[in-house]
């Protein structure tokens, strides 16, 4: 399955959301339009917003893919960012638009027609935004792709936003409580603007230079203090001022490395290109970059100022 989904580029699964997100559209309106349910149109309006969001989303890793330049000397991966964010902000405006037709419908309410064929229509809709949901969640993890996962993300708010106006739905068919509608759709309003927050806070993070997650930067030391171990210990080998970031499929870790002053520079040199290779192995898309100090020199980092703390 792992190789199936490395083949699976995130640029081809983009390609793959923006023609499923054009099949749900129109699945979705024409349950709609049978129906005159303002919860089928809240379902079709999100599978709009998947629409703009795969196809931002398909432009960002194209930049993203492309190699560093004089003018961005460490690539541009946090394009992918971009995509997050601006598809969490479509999401806060689709939920805005949902919840006007919700309550001018809850002011007015309406009768529903022909509920069973606008119900099998948005099931059949759901299914594929599951499938794909699915495959680009856990090929987001193979390629440490934010773009990827802020999709997925959306298409499942989608398929469980569509199950809850599924239930509503058959209720109304039931009951015949016309309210239920439009209570139903802002419900849904509510549950995928949480979920634009959440994927406007992570594009902001990201942006920022977030940090590596704990359970990597905790890799990252404990093959640092398996190399001190093997050489003698911190007397001999030590590394300090450990500072990592993320951006987009990349990671990036600086430090420094003191070794003895005795040491030649070809074995130093030597030294060093095997901590990097150890830790670019050991974290995938991970770009070492580590400067050589002496022993017995201590270098401060530099704080908010730009002057040296301790």
């Amino acid at each position: 399955m792992v190789h199936v989904l490395e083949r699976l580029t995130p640029r081809r699964l983009l390609q793959i959301s923006v023609g499923v997100a054009v099949l749900t559209i129109a699945l979705k309106t024409a349950a709609w339009w049978v129906t005159g349910s303002v919860g089928l149109l809240s379902d079709a309006l999100e599978s709009l917003v998947n629409l703009a969001g795969a196809t931002f989303g398909l432009l960002m890793v194209t930049v993203a893919a492309r190699p560093a330049d004089d003018d961005h000397p460490y690539g541009h991966h946090k394009a992918e960012y971009f995509s997050s964010g601006f598809e969490g902000v479509l999401i806060g405006v689709a939920a805005i638009a949902i919840v006007w037709a919700a309550v001018q419908r809850l002011l007015a309410p309406q009768p529903l027609e022909q509920i069973g064929m606008g119900l099998w229509l948005s099931v059949l809709s759901s299914v594929f935004n599951g499938l794909l949901a699915w495959v680009m969640l856990r090929a987001s993890r193979v390629h440490r792709s934010v773009a990827l996962e802020g999709d997925a993300r959306h298409l499942f708010t989608d398929v469980w936003t569509s199950v809850g106006v599924i239930g509503g739905i058959a209720l109304v068919g039931l009951t015949g409580w016309l309210w239920l509608d439009p209570v139903i759709a802002i419900g849904v309003a509510l549950n995928i603007l949480r979920e634009g927050v959440r994927l406007v806070w992570q594009a902001s993070q990201g942006l920022m230079d977030e940090a590596l997650d704990p359970e990597l930067q905790g890799t990252i030391d404990r093959l640092l203090e398996g190399f001190t171990a093997a050489h003698g210990g911190a007397s001999v080998l030590r590394f300090d001022h450990v500072t990592t970031r993320k951006a987009g499929q990349r990671r990036f870790a600086d430090l420094h490395m003191h070794v003895p002053g005795g040491w030649s520079l070809t074995r130093a040199a030597a030294l060093r290109g095997e901590v990097e290779q150890a830790l670019m192995a050991a974290v995938p898309g991970l770009r070492a970059s580590i400067q050589l100090l002496p022993t017995d020199v201590e270098v401060q980092a530099l704080g908010d100022d730009g002057e040296g703390a301790a």
